[in-house]
């Protein structure tokens, strides 16, 4: 669904906040006090609205002690102790501060922690702090009152939720609801590490994932919606009174949610760590560049043209930074001056930058001049020789099984690099302790087969004071395994149409009624004046509600909606969730506006666990009926049975029904071999292949189907993520 249909005001740039030294880690929006952010330059800034232009902040305070990065804040209000209010932090040092805003000094030292601090909140007048120690610790006037192992792996972040409950999540891929030191329930649904917790007003509980993903849950643990968008990493969520939901990601992008769609993409220059509300629904993000953005739809507090300008063009040489051509960095490359060396011997090549690409040249020893060749771009098989995480090519990128029901982790590594600091970048990044260094280093090394890496004897490290591991002595840690990486296989969780233009189908019904009152024939069958008026009041309550299930009908609404979808005649059906009519909209001449509307919301069904069951048992059925929009001119349509496969892949795949899962192969493979067809519907049918193979029972069966050519087509494919899962599945094809 794209942004246009919705009606939401785009985002801009207000301003940037400079002054940090590095990433910035956590944001804390303190009233209207102002605003609080924590740095990978163990520092917490405080930043207050400039009094000279009401659009920018400036940084009124900076708050020093921690010995080592600084993560999760929380805002203490003013009260008589903090008469300008105050902020609690906490570190990768396993302290808990408590800062005095007014003096800038900090005034409790809360110690007890054994590793990493990743949250604290408040409650009344004590302090709830979470840690990778798998703990959750209550604090009161400065002293320990409680702690408890709330998890069994790290826990990553924790909420309190307006009724006075706590909710943590974990490495364990789970949150947990708590009253008191009492679990009340657990949260089971993301496949990777819960890495940030929010509040949805009046509606449940948000967490972000390392799964990609976005959850909305209920109290009583369903899952109300899952919004899929961003392509890693996701490290925070937030809400907003309106309804907004705000994510920040490894992939440099904030995105912006409404009713479970993605509104905005605001690109940043590097990782988006953490994204909160303002309380006037102005956004701000912290960037691994070490710069604090603020967001806002209001055209008053926009930057200026200038700025917006200069935000562009580094966004522009950031993304040319990372660009490669021929496998060279194109920032590397020299300029047109290079042409006025002369060559050395005839043939010679060279390859300088022309604008955003790079040109060979060939030296003409005759004519003494540079014969220009063309313009070199990375050949199809370019990627297979180097991995890819997150758009970025390395030498290698290994799974990481840290073992003990932790997720498999990515960790990328290039020959040029030293060991130990990619592991301690990649531990801090992934939020483990530091304590396995030795191990991940060893396991580098035996896996690049780098025997022969000049060791420091001398070396100590920073955090542990250990010295450096040599490969052959016994690491005390074990367990960890290479196993191959996959760009966009297994397909995780299930993709939905979260929107529907209610106006314009109450616009339609009631155009159909007055067609019917004018014919004497099918009077009968049209609606009274109450009953339309009737619609409207439930259309009103489905736009405000659809996406959260927080209403009920009454059963004289009920009986209206079936008295319009079983009696009208089959041409003026606008088909709703009422799974008794898919037979009706899908019967030959089927109308294209029935199909659609009728395939979406069969394909919505796959948001609720509950109606798994019934779509299993009706498989065959529902996907005979809609296997002619594949060869439908409408790309909606198209789309939107692709979709329905790869969510039929993921489903029977987690039932194990290898008889559906290949009914659902050869529907997915029907799609893929159509080259011409619209890029994500081949994608989406190319990603089902490959969980198919994956994780199904299928594997032989695609090979008998020759899979192999149908990936090789797909991989030699100009689009970049149909490229992506060609390779994807070629490498699937070679494994025995």
């Amino acid at each position: 669904m794209s942004s246009m249909e919705i009606d939401f005001k785009q985002y801009q740039l207000r301003c940037q906040l400079r002054g940090h030294e590095d990433d910035v880690r956590g944001i804390c929006v303190c009233g209207s006090e102002g605003i609080a952010t924590s740095s990978r330059d163990r520092t917490v800034r405080f930043w207050s609205l400039d009094s000279s232009d009401k659009r920018k902040y400036v940084s009124s305070k900076m708050l020093l002690g921690h010995s080592s990065f600084v993560g999760p804040l929380a805002w203490i209000a003013p009260d008589e102790e903090f008469p300008e209010g105050g902020i609690v932090s906490g570190g990768m040092d396993t302290m808990v501060f408590v800062w005095d805003l007014r003096t800038g000094e900090k005034v409790q030292s809360l110690k007890g922690h054994q590793l990493q601090v990743t949250g604290v909140v408040l409650d009344g007048g004590d302090i709830i702090s979470s840690s990778v120690d798998c703990t959750l610790r209550r604090w009161r006037k400065g002293q320990p009152v409680e702690s408890w192992e709330a998890h069994k792996s790290a826990i990553q972040a924790v909420i309190k939720l307006p009724s006075g409950e706590l909710v943590s999540g974990s490495t364990d891929t789970t949150l947990k609801l708590w009253r008191g030191k009492t679990c009340l329930h657990t949260f089971s649904g993301h496949t990777d590490t819960v890495r940030g917790l929010g509040v949805m007003h009046g509606l449940g509980i948000l967490s972000a994932s390392h799964d990609g993903s976005i959850m909305l849950w209920a109290q009583s643990g369903e899952v109300l919606m899952v919004m899929v968008g961003h392509t890693s990493i996701v490290y925070s969520v937030d809400a907003h009174v309106s309804g907004l939901i705000v994510s920040g990601s490894e992939d440099r992008f904030t995105k912006i949610w409404k009713d479970g769609v993605c509104v905005q993409s605001l690109e940043h220059p590097g990782c988006v760590w953490d994204a909160k509300f303002l309380e006037n629904g102005d956004i701000v993000t912290a960037c691994s560049d070490g710069v604090v953005r603020i967001w806002t739809v209001d055209q008053e507090n926009i930057a200026d043209p200038v700025e917006l300008e200069a935000y562009a063009s580094e966004l522009s040489e950031y993304k040319l930074s990372r660009k490669s051509v021929g496998g060279l960095k194109l920032v590397d490359l020299p300029g047109l001056e290079a042409l006025q060396i002369p060559g050395t011997s005839d043939g010679q090549t060279k390859i300088v930058r022309e604008g955003d690409n790079g040109v060979a040249y060939s030296w003409n020893m005759r004519e003494q001049k540079w014969d220009k060749i063309g313009e070199v771009v990375d050949g199809p098989d370019d990627s297979m020789k180097r991995s890819v995480l997150d758009g970025v090519q390395y030498d290698y990128v290994f799974d990481v099984d840290i073992g003990d029901g932790e997720p498999i982790r990515k960790l990328p590594y290039n020959r040029s690099d030293n060991p130990y600091d990619t592991a301690d970048k990649w531990l801090l990044k992934e939020n483990l302790p530091l304590s396995y260094r030795q191990q991940i280093v060893e396991f580098i090394l035996q896996n690049t087969g780098q025997k022969d890496f000049n060791i420091d004897p001398t070396f100590r490290d920073p955090y542990t004071g250990s010295s450096a591991y040599v490969p052959g002595q016994p690491s005390y840690a074990s367990g960890i395994a290479a196993k191959p990486t996959f760009k966009h296989i297994p397909k995780r969780g299930m993709l939905v149409f979260d929107a529907a233009q209610f106006d314009g189908i109450l616009k339609k019904i009631s155009e159909f009624n007055n067609t019917l009152l004018a014919d004497s024939e099918k009077k009968d069958f049209s609606l009274t004046e109450p009953e339309i008026s009737r619609l409207g009041a439930i259309v009103k309550i489905l736009k405000d509600t659809s996406h959260y299930h927080t209403s009920r009908f009454a059963d004289v609404d009920i009986a209206l909606l079936l008295k319009l979808l079983k009696s009208w005649p089959v041409a003026m059906i606008f088909p709703d969730v009422v799974m008794e009519m898919i037979m009706k909209a899908t019967t030959d001449p089927a109308l294209p506006a029935n199909l659609l509307t009728s395939i979406r919301a069969v394909t919505n069904f796959f948001k609720n666990s509950s109606y798994y069951s019934w779509l299993q048992k009706h498989r065959s059925d529902i996907l005979d009926a809609f296997s002619s929009c594949l060869a439908s001119p409408n790309k909606n349509l198209q789309l939107a049975y692709s979709t329905l496969i790869l969510n039929y892949a993921v489903l029977l795949i987690e039932k194990q029904d290898e008889e559906g899962q290949s009914h659902v192969l050869s529907a997915a493979l029907e799609i893929a071999e159509q080259e011409t067809l619209e890029i994500d519907s081949r994608f989406r049918a190319l990603v089902a292949i490959g969980s198919l193979m994956l994780e199904g029972l299928v594997k032989k069966l695609a090979m008998d189907f020759d899979v192999g050519n149908i990936a090789k087509a797909a991989k030699a494919s100009k689009e970049a993520k149909i490229a992506e899962i060609g390779a994807d599945i070629e490498l699937l094809t070679k494994q025995s």
